[in-house]
């Protein structure tokens, strides 16, 4: 079975402007000890779903229209607010994407990680400081002892991410969900974040919901990836085989949009997906994409196609991939 399974979510907000269909009908599923990238442009629905899982989405005006969320088995849109606090931090963690807005300013750090393992552990506050010290040791912050009466403003951004991290495995989570976690840190420190969660995982078999706009870190990181466009998801495959063989046009378009290194200047003219994301209010019959696609035919324009397997593992929505081969999901 696997650690957490999404079946046909449907999350809306309901606007004065109308209803936003942030995501419409996702199905992924997370193994143990896998790390499993969710990619797309901003405001496709990736964060939203990530804090669906947890049932953060203020409500109103969010409301989950359909839907399941399995975790080891249990719906957890079935589970009472208690049941949740219960699972939040302890056995679901997540890393937001910024983490000044996510560390409280008034409080120490020491006293933020320490909350949460006397909350979630029930150990008493000694012993608490006592993890406290470890965790920040292990996530590579160096003299621990006396960081832990450190403020957040007094840290780089690095060290920021790391307490957030430390913060998000103080209760041995079974998954992490990691909201854009090198989001504004420079790339030697990207690298040292990435290659400490790799490490975590490996050690603990944790599982990791990765969310980001960065492909590089995807290649370098999930086993598997979920592409998502205006609130659906549009090609979901080992990643290895999404870069070898990419099925979907917006796939194609964000591969293509990398820059390469090696080449000479000017020998190739940097690629972009033309036109604008589609408006999540009024949701046209055909293809989302269809606007933007450079395959787009008649079809493309009557039908939203359907989520099709093209190869074993390998699943797109898109008509032109309709073939003998494919079998609905």
């Amino acid at each position: 079975m696997p650690i957490l399974e999404i079946r046909d979510l449907s999350v809306q907000f309901h606007t004065d402007s109308g209803v936003i269909h942030a995501v419409n009908g996702i199905d992924f599923t997370l193994e143990r000890g896998e790390v499993l990238g969710v990619v797309g442009e901003s405001g496709c629905g990736k964060s939203v779903t990530a804090l669906a899982i947890l049932r953060l989405l203020p409500v109103p005006p969010a409301r989950i229209a359909r839907g399941k969320i399995l975790f080891e088995g249990r719906d957890l849109l079935k589970e009472t607010e208690e049941e949740m606090r219960a699972i939040r931090g302890n056995r679901i963690s997540m890393i937001f994407q910024e983490p000044m807005t996510s560390l409280n300013p008034v409080f120490t750090i020491g006293n933020q990680i320490a909350e949460a393992v006397m909350l979630h552990q029930g150990l008493p506050k000694l012993d608490a400081l006592e993890r406290t010290v470890a965790l920040l040791k292990r996530v590579q912050i160096p003299s621990a002892e006396q960081r832990i009466r450190d403020y957040p403003h007094q840290l780089s951004g690095g060290m920021r991410q790391r307490v957030m991290i430390a913060m998000a495995l103080s209760c041995n989570p079974s998954i992490l969900i990691a909201d854009e976690p090198t989001t504004a840190l420079d790339v030697t420190i990207q690298a040292q974040i990435l290659e400490l969660m790799n490490k975590i995982r490996r050690e603990s078999e944790m599982s990791i919901l990765l969310i980001t706009h960065d492909l590089g870190v995807v290649a370098e990181m999930a086993d598997r990836t979920l592409v998502m466009y205006a609130g659906e998801a549009v090609e979901y495959a080992r990643t290895a085989d999404l870069f070898a063989r990419p099925s979907h046009p917006y796939t194609i378009g964000l591969l293509d949009s990398i820059p390469r290194l090696g080449e000479e200047s000017g020998a190739r003219r940097l690629k972009t997906i033309p036109g604008s994301v589609t408006e999540l209010l009024s949701r046209a019959s055909g293809c989302h994409f269809a606007e933007r696609c450079r395959y787009v035919t008649g079809e493309c324009r009557q039908q939203n196609p359907n989520f099709i397997e093209l190869e074993a593992g390998h699943f797109v929505r898109c008509c032109k991939n309709v073939g003998e081969r494919a079998k609905p999901r």
